[in-house]
């Protein structure tokens, strides 16, 4: 009796707790004069690079990690609602992006700069450190091999099938079948929730979600 073909999708997510946060930060000014807008600005951008400077740490923290942008100027002229252009406008902006080590001080630099005019925070992107990202990949992947042989001990089983064979193995959509259904994203930070009471601006991030696929090939008899 010729051997069974068992083709499945062998699938595993693990969660774990944000270690890193990178904060995106402008700082900007407008005005009738240029001269103006860009002297708050540059005073704005030199006290926050003077703080970051004193927090920085690559090792230790808490901010491991900052780069700031090329200060930007430019001018417009607006109109009004009769249709008529405006007394020129002047824009001066420059960004930052600031990665921190846990996410309460995070939380607390952002709750302090969020208030200080001319300031605006853009967003918050969540990251595992390289070292746990790659743990936590190897295990996930680990993982969905077992699912896979799981679902194709059942499926043989389920036949009156005794013994299952590995045959291949692959990442989605390698094993010649066509397309995969769809490929996941190994990882993404899922969202973040922000909470503005007073002074306080209180960020807590959710777990960072790896998910794996694979695609495994058995022989059932």
């Amino acid at each position: 009796m010729a051997d069974t073909i068992i083709t499945v999708q062998g699938e595993f997510e693990l969660t774990h707790p944000a270690e890193r946060g990178a904060v995106r930060v402008t700082v900007g000014y407008e005005g009738e004069q240029r001269d103006e807008a860009l002297a708050l600005t540059t005073q704005r951008h030199a006290s926050l690079l003077s703080e970051l400077r004193e927090l920085h740490n690559p090792q230790t923290g808490p901010v491991t990690a900052w780069s700031s942008d090329q200060l930007r100027v430019w001018g417009d002229r607006p109109w009004n609602q009769d249709g008529r252009r405006l007394t020129p406008i002047y824009h001066a902006e420059v960004g930052i992006e600031v990665t921190f080590s846990e996410p309460t001080a995070l939380s607390d630099w952002v709750g302090v700069v969020s208030m200080l005019d001319g300031v605006t925070i853009q967003g918050v992107t969540w990251t595992l450190t390289e070292a746990r990202r790659q743990s936590i990949t190897q295990e996930a992947r680990r993982r969905a091999v077992e699912n896979a042989v799981a679902k194709a001990t059942v499926y043989a089983t389920s036949l009156g099938l005794s013994s299952v064979r590995p045959l291949a193995l692959s990442d989605p959509g390698m094993l010649g079948d066509g397309p995969a259904p769809g490929q996941p994203v190994p990882l993404a930070a899922r969202a973040m929730s922000a909470d503005f009471g007073g002074a306080t601006l209180a960020l807590k991030p959710e777990d960072i979600t790896v998910a794996v696929q694979v695609h495994a090939r058995f022989a059932a008899s």
